[in-house]
């Protein structure tokens, strides 16, 4: 959480100037100021995320087409007068430009000024709903963030593990949509190796679109075959990145362990309640040591 605000501090103005009260208010949540501010932005961007989603609907741009065009140009200009503030207050403008929020808020508003030569490129619009990102900071969920670098890292460590299984599945599914093509035939809908591979992927993993179906005693008995792979493997990928997870769980509560260093030759491998380092036989004097 510190790194995270110390982040946005270093781009704040020096001095004490309008420059530096409105950066405290776009970019900070600590103020009533700063927080009305992303309150009112984050329900603008609903609502112009809302009504994008709305001009899509044929009947519903038939009947309010005008208003939805208007709507929208108003949530454009809103958001292009505040991504032009927050260059303003910014120190660092190029910084703020090519961060990811940064790059998000210009996204948010070129798709309406691109539907000028591109016509149809406003739908992009619903990138918008990405700046809602910024509620973490409104709701103080950066306190979250070291538990998401967590899965981020347990997704990481279990990707050649889950690249495996992965591989693995694919020649499952080609070597059973081979044998059910062999056995169903044309005549039952199989009308091809990949059309077949495709319905063991949609069978192997308990999707069922209904498509294709066997209909020999052979090919209802691999199916079910493949029914069962599919229930007994799908907790498969998600054992894997478990015991990545608990595996980080770990090493992350080792290293806040509080560490009893000798001061004799730095071994910090010992024991919290250790009287002795284990490497060198020196008496501790650590701070979590407990004398008789």
């Amino acid at each position: 959480m510190a790194a995270y605000e110390q982040k946005y501090s270093d781009n704040k103005p020096d001095g004490n100037n309008w420059r530096s009260h409105l950066y405290e208010i776009i970019f900070e949540a600590d103020t009533p100021a700063g927080k009305n501010f992303d309150i009112v932005l984050i329900v603008s961007i609903l609502l112009s995320v809302l009504a994008v989603m709305l001009d899509s609907v044929k009947s519903f741009r038939l009947a309010h087409g005008d208003l939805l065009y208007n709507i929208e140009w108003f949530f454009t200009i809103l958001f292009t007068i505040e991504y032009t503030l927050r260059l303003l207050c910014v120190k660092s403008k190029t910084r703020y430009a090519t961060s990811l929020l940064g790059i998000i808020d210009l996204l948010a508003i070129m798709p309406t000024y691109l539907s000028l030569f591109l016509p149809g490129s406003q739908f992009l619009l619903v990138i918008r709903i990405l700046r809602v990102l910024r509620i973490f900071r409104i709701l103080k969920l950066v306190q979250y963030l070291n538990e998401a670098e967590l899965l981020i890292s347990a997704l990481k460590a279990s990707g050649r593990k889950i690249t495996v299984f992965l591989f693995t599945v694919l020649t499952l599914v080609v070597i059973l949509g081979s044998l059910m093509y062999l056995i169903e035939g044309e005549e039952n809908g199989f009308t091809s190796i990949p059309m077949s591979i495709h319905w063991a992927i949609v069978t192997l993993t308990t999707v069922g679109y209904g498509d294709i179906v066997p209909k020999t005693p052979l090919g209802i008995a691999l199916s079910s075959v493949v029914m069962i792979i599919g229930y007994s493997i799908i907790a498969v990928p998600t054992g894997i990145v478990t015991a990545e997870i608990s595996f980080a769980s770990i090493e992350e509560r080792e290293k806040r362990r509080p560490k009893n260093v000798c001061i004799n030759c730095g071994n910090d491998k010992n024991d919290s309640d250790a009287m002795f380092c284990k490497h060198c036989g020196t008496r501790l004097e650590g701070k979590y040591q407990i004398f008789t």
